[in-house]
């Protein structure tokens, strides 16, 4: 597994990606969940009971950031030897969006726009926002068990470098 995180990140391009896409998902999460205020200061709370919610928020991040990379690498290597290539970035749009489940200000948007269904939707998502998050870090998991088996495969390298 390490020799695949090698072979992708090696390159400071994939490199770049992951800490962009980490940092602005870690950011925006934080900020749509509330853990993260930025008027009239930058300030943060973490409200008692919440952590593991941060925590799954900080491991949504880490894993998009480790996936997407990985993915756009064997897609570019894929799309050089005219193999079919299935999804894989499915993960990391479930994980975005169970980080912003109980996002207050959207939600309140939502609720005004469509209504009752609205209301019942936000409801749902913030009743469900730590289950939902747990099966995007399962998918996400998947993900990248499924990326670094068919990158040894696809790329031809040595796994017990």
């Amino acid at each position: 597994m390490t020799s695949a995180i090698n072979l992708v990140f090696s390159n400071s391009k994939y490199l770049l990606l992951s800490t962009v896409i980490f940092s602005s998902m870690l950011v925006g999460l934080l900020i749509l969940s509330e853990y993260v205020f930025i008027n009239p200061y930058v300030v943060s709370h973490i409200p008692s009971g919440t952590e593991f919610g941060f925590v799954l928020i900080v491991v949504i991040s880490a894993l998009s950031a480790l996936v997407l990379p990985m993915n756009i690498f064997r897609i570019n290597t894929l799309k050089k030897s005219k193999q079919k290539m299935g999804g894989g970035v499915f993960g990391s749009v479930v994980g975005a969006a169970a980080g912003a489940c109980s996002c207050g200000q959207i939600g309140f948007a939502v609720i005004s726009t469509f209504g009752s269904v609205g209301a019942t939707v936000t409801a749902f998502l913030t009743n469900y926002e730590i289950p939902i998050r747990m099966i995007a870090v399962g998918i996400l998991a998947v993900t990248y068990f499924t990326t670094v088996k068919s990158l040894k495969t696809e790329c031809a390298f040595d796994p017990d470098l």
